[in-house]
C-alpha cells in the first residue's frame, strides 16, 4: 500500500527501522542495532504474542539444540551452562536474557503481524501493513527494512496425507502442535520421521514410555557427541567467561568447517567412520538397515544425538526403528508395506516443517509486485533491485545465529555507512558484467523434503560475489563483514 493511498487520517508510526520477529535472530539484530547504531529509532514487530520465536514455540518433550550452544549462541553474549547442546527451555532462557540485558522489550510489538511492505522511491521509505488481534490493521514506515522471522510457517506444520488415518482410535499429534498434558505414560509410541525433531523425541518419549518406534521411510545419518564440551567448561574456570567463550566458539567453528568440507571432498571417508562408529553401538546388521542413508553425509542435516541418547535408549530395549513404507493407518496403528502392523496407543508425525519465504507476507516498490524468485541474492542476505531491505537467513550446515550475527553486523555497516554519507536508500544492482550470470538455486547441495518443496519460490544466486549464498561461514566473514560497503554493486542513492 503506498503512504498516499493510506486511509483518511491513518496514523502511521515512523521508524529509522523495523524488524520483524523476536526470535533468536530478530532479538540478537535489535542488540546489535542498539550497540552499532546508538539513537537509532525502531520497532519489532513479532506476529506471535511472546518473544522465543522457535525456542518459545515448540514445547514437544526433549526439545533441544541440535549444534553447540558455543556457535548458536550470539557473539556478543557468551554461553556459560555446562550443556553444550542444550534443551529448549535454556534457550529460551539465554534469548530473554540478551533482550533484558539490552532493554529490547520495550521495543517489541507482540501479536503484531506483518501482512504487507511497499517501497516508495519518492519518499525512500517502507510502509508495513500488520494485522492485530481482532482484525485490526496498523501502519508502521521506515527506512530499513529488517526480516528476521526465520523461514518456516509457525501455524501449519507439514503431515503428508496417509491413507485411512480418521479410522485410527488414538491421537495423532504433530510436534509442532504438542499438546499440553499429554500422557504416554506406559504408553506405545510410534514417530513417523526421521529427522533432528524424531531423533530428539524418541529418546526422550522412552524414559517414560512402554515402548517408542521410530518408522522411517530412509535413514538418516547420525553422530554422536557429548552434550557438555569439556575444553569449554575447563577453560572457563581460568578464564573470564568472555575469553572462554570466544576460544571455545573459535575452535567449534573450525571443527564444523573443517567437518563439512571434508564432507564434501570426501564422502566415502566420512560415512565410513559415521558407519563404523555406529556399529561399534549397535552392530552391524541394525546399523546397515537403520542408519545407512543412500545419500552423501550432509546432502541433507546430519543429525547429532548428544551422549548417544538414542542409541541408549535402543540398546535398552525402550526404543526401536523400523525402515519402511506406510501403507495405510487402521483401528489399532499402521500398517505397513512389508505387512507388519505397528499398534500404537499415540502416533506422532515428527513429517516436517512448511517454509514460508519471507513470512510469506506481499512485497510491493512503486505500487509493482516483487517476485523473489527472479530476483538474485546478495550477499545471501539482500535482493538485486529491491532497496533497504536485508533478510537474515542461517546456516543449514552450520548453526543458524552464526550467519544472523553476521547479517546483523553487515545491516549495522550499511546505515552507519548510509548515514555517513548522507544517502537514503542501497539498492543491489546487477552490472552489466553480470548480464550473463546462470541462475542457480538459493541452496546448492542441501535438498531435504521441506527445502524441496519450496526452493522454486525462493531468489537466484548467481556464480561470483557478490551474488552467492555460500553457506560457508569462513567466505562470509570475509565478504560480509571485512569488504567494503560500497563495492559498486549496492547503489546509494
Amino acid at each position: 500500500m503506498k503512504p498516499e493511498h493510506l486511509p483518511y487520517n491513518q496514523h502511521v508510526e515512523e521508524f529509522d527501522v523495523l524488524i520483524v520477529g523476536a526470535g533468536i535472530s530478530g532479538i540478537g539484530t535489535a542488540c546489535h542495532l542498539q550497540r552499532e547504531c546508538p539513537g537509532i529509532r525502531y520497532a519489532i514487530l513479532e506476529g506471535r504474542e511472546r518473544m522465543g520465536g522457535t525456542w518459545d514455540l515448540f514445547r514437544y518433550p526433549g526439545i533441544r539444540s541440535d549444534s553447540d550452544m558455543h556457535t548458536m549462541g550470539y557473539s556478543f553474549k557468551p554461553w556459560v551452562e555446562a550443556k553444550a547442546i542444550a534443551d529448549g527451555p535454556s534457550i529460551l532462557s539465554y534469548v530473554k536474557d540478551a533482550a533484558a540485558e539490552n532493554n529490547v522489550e520495550e521495543h517489541i510489538r507482540f501479536s503484531h503481524r506483518v501482512e504487507s511492505a511497499a517501497w516508495s522511491s519518492r519518499d525512500a521509505r517502507w510502509t508495513v501493513e500488520v494485522q492485530r488481534p481482532e482484525g485490526r490493521r496498523s501502519h508502521f514506515r521506515c527506512n530499513m527494512f529488517l526480516l528476521c522471522s526465520g523461514y518456516f510457517d509457525y501455524e501449519n506444520p507439514y503431515t503428508p496425507e496417509f491413507d485411512g488415518i480418521e479410522d485410527y482410535d488414538g491421537p495423532v499429534i504433530h510436534p509442532q502442535l504438542w499438546p499440553e498434558n499429554l500422557d504416554y505414560h506406559e504408553k506405545r509410541l510410534v514417530v513417523i520421521g526421521s529427522g533432528a525433531t524424531a531423533m530428539t523425541l524418541v529418546p526422550s518419549l522412552a524414559a517414560e514410555a512402554s515402548h517408542v518406534t521410530m518408522l522411517q521411510r530412509s535413514p538418516t545419518y547420525v553422530v554422536s557427541r557429548p552434550a557438555q564440551d569439556a575444553v569449554s567448561n575447563w577453560l572457563r574456570r581460568l578464564l573470564p567467561d568472555r575469553i572462554a567463550y570466544a576460544i571455545t566458539r573459535a575452535k567449534n567453528v573450525r571443527l564444523q568447517h573443517r567437518f563439512y568440507n571434508l564432507t564434501r571432498t570426501a564422502p566415502e571417508r566420512v560415512k565410513r567412520k559415521l558407519l563404523r562408529l555406529l556399529k561399534a553401538e549397535l552392530g552391524d546388521d541394525y546399523v546397515d538397515t537403520h542408519f545407512t542413508p543412500r545419500y552423501k553425509p550432509w546432502d541433507e542435516r546430519l543429525c547429532l544425538l548428544p551422549d548417544g541418547d538414542l542409541l541408549e535408549a535402543i540398546r535398552a530395549g525402550k526404543a526401536s526403528v523400523v525402515t519402511d513404507t506406510i501403507e495405510r493407518f487402521n483401528h489399532q496403528g499402521i500398517e505397513l508395506r512389508s505387512g507388519e502392523t505397528l499398534e500404537a496407543d499415540i502416533i506422532v508425525t515428527a513429517t516436517g516443517l512448511n517454509l514460508r519465504l519471507l513470512g510469506d507476507a506481499k512485497f510491493s516498490i512503486d505500487g509493482e509486485p516483487v517476485d523473489f524468485a527472479q530476483r538474485y541474492s546478495y550477499k545471501g542476505m539482500m535482493y538485486s533491485g529491491i532497496p533497504n531491505l536485508i533478510n537474515t537467513f542461517g546456516y543449514i550446515n552450520a548453526s543458524w545465529t552464526m550467519r544472523a550475527d553476521l547479517t546483523a553486523e553487515y545491516a549495522c555497516r550499511v546505515i552507519n555507512h548510509m548515514k555517513s554519507i548522507g544517502a537514503s536508500s542501497c539498492t543491489p544492482t546487477l552490472r552489466e558484467e553480470d548480464a550473463d550470470m546462470p541462475a542457480r538455486d538459493w541452496i546448492e547441495d542441501f535438498r531435504p523434503g521441506y527445502m524441496r518443496r519450496l526452493m522454486h519460490r525462493f531468489p537466484k544466486q548467481g556464480d561470483r560475489e557478490p551474488w552467492l549464498n555460500t553457506q560457508n561461514f569462513m567466505r562470509d566473514k570475509k565478504m560480509i563483514r571485512s569488504a567494503p560497503i560500497d563495492d559498486g554493486t549496492l547503489s546509494f542513492g
